[in-house]
C-alpha cells in the first residue's frame, strides 16, 4: 500500500512537471510569435473589446458589492476600538492592492477565458486549425498571440475600474450610511496611502491578465476527444486559471510588501 501511495504521488508529479513543461513551451513559442512575426493589431482591438466591453458589467456589479462590503465589514471590526477613520485606508489599499486585481481576473476568467478556451478548443476538434496550418497560416500568430496581448493590455484597466468603483462604494457606504465624517475619511486615506500600493495593483493585473489567458489559450490550443473534450478542457481551464491567479498573487504579494 505504501507502495502504490509513492508510486501514484510519482506519476502525479512527473505529470505535473510534463504539463508545465508543455506550457513554457508554449507560452515562449507565443512569445517568439510575437517579436518575430508581424501583429495582427485588428485582431488584438477586437480581442480587448471582447475581453473588456463585455466583461464590464460584471465588474461593475463585484466593485460595487466588494467595496460596499468591506467598508461594513471593517467599521464592525474598527468601532470597538474608535478607530473609524481607518476604514477609508482599508477599503482603498484593499481594492487597489488586492481585491480589484484578483476579482478582476476571477470574472475575466469566468466569462472570457472560458469562452477563449471553448473557442480554439472547437476548432481544434473540427480541424479548423490544421486547415490553417495546411495553409501555412501561423495559428500562433494568427490565433493565441493577439488573444494573450488583448487580455495582458486591457486587464490592467478593468482592475483600475473595479478598484475605483469600490472605492467610491466604500466611501458612499461609510459617509452616507455609516455616519463616518468624510474629511476624516479622505485625509485618513491621504496619510496611509503611498503610490506603491497602486503601482503593485498595476503589476498584479498585467500578470494576471498574462498568465489566465496563457492557460486558457493553451488549454484550447491542446483540446481533443470531440464535443466532450471541449467541455472537459474549459472546466479544466477555469480550474487552473484560478488556481495559479491564487499562487500568484501570493507570490506577487509577498515580493511587493
Amino acid at each position: 500500500m505504501f507502495v502504490n501511495i509513492i508510486d501514484t504521488t510519482g506519476k502525479m508529479v512527473i505529470d505535473l512537471c510534463n504539463r508545465a513543461g508543455q506550457l513554457g513551451i508554449f507560452f515562449y513559442e507565443s512569445l517568439e510569435t510575437l517579436f518575430t512575426t508581424k501583429l495582427k493589431t485588428k485582431k488584438v482591438f477586437y480581442q480587448m473589446s471582447y475581453i473588456g466591453v463585455g466583461s464590464i458589467w460584471v465588474i461593475i456589479l463585484i466593485g460595487v458589492t466588494v467595496g460596499a462590503v468591506l467598508a461594513v465589514q471593517a467599521y464592525y471590526g474598527l468601532h470597538k476600538f474608535g478607530a473609524e477613520r481607518f476604514i477609508g485606508p482599508i477599503v482603498f489599499i484593499s481594492m487597489v492592492r488586492e481585491f480589484g486585481p484578483v476579482f478582476t481576473a476571477i470574472m475575466v476568467i469566468g466569462r472570457a477565458g472560458s469562452a477563449i478556451t471553448a473557442e480554439i478548443g472547437t476548432m481544434r476538434i473540427t480541424e479548423q486549425i490544421d486547415a490553417l496550418q495546411t495553409l501555412c497560416i501561423n495559428v500562433k500568430q494568427y490565433l493565441i498571440v493577439p488573444r494573450i496581448l488583448a487580455s495582458t493590455i486591457i486587464l490592467p484597466f478593468l482592475s483600475i475600474f473595479c478598484s475605483l468603483l469600490g472605492i467610491v462604494a466604500g466611501y458612499f457606504m461609510s459617509v452616507y450610511v455609516l455616519n463616518i465624517n468624510p474629511e476624516m475619511y479622505t485625509e485618513a486615506i491621504k496619510e496611509s496611502v503611498v503610490f506603491s500600493d497602486i503601482t503593485s495593483g498595476l503589476i498584479k493585473a498585467i500578470f494576471f491578465g498574462l498568465l489566465l489567458s496563457l492557460v486558457s489559450t493553451y488549454k484550447g490550443y491542446t483540446t481533443s476527444g470531440g464535443a466532450k473534450g471541449v467541455g472537459i478542457s474549459t472546466t479544466q481551464s477555469v480550474v487552473l486559471a484560478n488556481i495559479i491567479i491564487f499562487i500568484a498573487d501570493y507570490i506577487l504579494s509577498t515580493l511587493m510588501f
